[in-house]
């Protein structure tokens, strides 16, 4: 049986990827914080035998772990010139789990981060990392000269992308994989495969209005798109429909930044023959079924669109049920289940937290997938 445990343990993606490559594991501890995650994997998993809510009053066990578990925020920091001090290191999480590693000596440690990581500081943040992980190689490469701190592990380390793994998600991480210098220590990484589900076959059929986006907040995407292409950057507004293959990355706080994957959905008006538009004038004119210039036009009331008799319209301005109108569709945000389902956990994974706790969570989860592949090929 695997002897296991996770700091930063969230809901459980770790014990997700364990439970379907299905190998018996004692989850000697877990910890986190927020109590609302702490929530949620109680819900799903029962309590860990001793779950601490903070690492830095977590104590280390003293039979080393199989696997250890963790996803500390990068900190910026360096050793060149200048060496911190004891306490100086406590403020930074990353020390935290070095210093597991350094007392435990888990037989295998897994990192995962922010793809940013690779950046922060430089890129000196990143290869301090490296720096104090691998010890004996890194990526095959020995390691001739380590630091004196060094732990004496073999490191592994690669971004992965979860559309390259089996999940219609457009989400990279960069994990790092350390095998104990007295273990087998080669190891590759999960290949990358083609996609076959598509981002349809997460989404549910019956959506609750709450979901869709309001006139105030489609307005203002719409707005600040313009002004987004005006400068000629790729921050900006791209609903997606359902024949879209991977959507892009969810976060914390799905469906309230530009960048988050939106659903365009078709819409028929409520009365099911006339567009309804807020300019009176102009609503007037439609429902004679003539333009200002007397030349008729024709209006798909399912679509929601003007065909091009009027190119000048745009149906974005039109409103149903008090949603405005995106290019001819309503668009909604992604609902918890999907989020869930595209951070690969199963419909069988339940919350009992708010709608605005179930995005966070999810969003601040590690695809189940990824770790799945990571642990077969290590185990």
């Amino acid at each position: 049986m695997l002897r296991v445990g996770s700091d930063f343990s969230g809901v459980g993606a770790f014990n997700q990827a364990l439970i379907r490559l299905g190998i018996e594991y004692k989850e000697v501890f877990a910890c986190d914080m927020d109590k609302y995650a702490r929530e949620t994997f109680i819900h799903n998993y029962g309590e860990p035998e001793y779950y601490p809510t903070n690492v830095y009053d977590r104590e280390i066990p003293s039979e080393s772990l199989d696997i250890y578990m963790t996803s500390p925020h990068c900190q910026a920091f360096s050793l060149a010139g200048k060496r911190l001090g004891k306490d100086d290191k406590r403020g930074i999480l990353f020390f935290n789990s070095y210093e597991f590693i350094q007392v435990n000596k888990p037989r295998f440690f897994i990192f995962e981060n922010v793809k940013g990581l690779l950046s922060d500081d430089g890129g000196k943040t990143f290869q301090e990392w490296c720096n104090m992980l691998g010890g004996k190689s890194v990526n095959g490469v020995p390691v001739l000269f380590p630091y004196e701190e060094s732990v004496p592990y073999h490191l592994y380390w690669q971004v992965l992308n979860a559309k390259h793994h089996g999940v219609p998600q457009n989400r990279e991480r960069v994990f790092l994989i350390g095998i104990r210098d007295d273990a087998d220590n080669r190891f590759e990484f999960p290949r990358e495969e083609h996609l076959t589900k598509r981002l349809k076959d997460v989404l549910e059929d019956e959506v609750g209005d709450k979901y869709f986006l309001s006139e105030k907040l489609l307005s203002y995407f719409g707005e600040h798109k313009e002004i987004h292409q005006e400068r000629g950057n790729g921050f900006k507004f791209e609903p997606h429909t359902k024949e879209t293959i991977y959507s892009n990355a969810i976060s914390t706080k799905c469906g309230t930044r530009q960048t988050d994957p939106y659903i365009k959905v078709k819409s028929a008006t409520s009365s099911g023959n006339l567009v309804l538009y807020n300019d009176k004038r102009l609503n007037e004119t439609l429902q004679k079924n003539e333009l200002p210039n007397g030349k008729p036009m024709m209006l798909d009331t399912y679509n929601q669109s003007i065909h091009e008799e009027c190119p000048t319209l745009k149906a974005r301005h039109a409103q149903n049920n008090d949603r405005k109108l995106w290019d001819g569709y309503k668009i909604r945000r992604l609902t918890p289940r999907e989020c869930f389902r595209l951070m690969d956990f199963p419909d069988s994974f339940t919350w009992t937290v708010s709608d605005s706790q179930a995005y966070k969570q999810a969003g601040n989860s590690i695809v189940v997938n990824v770790l799945y592949k990571i642990l077969k090929n290590l185990l």
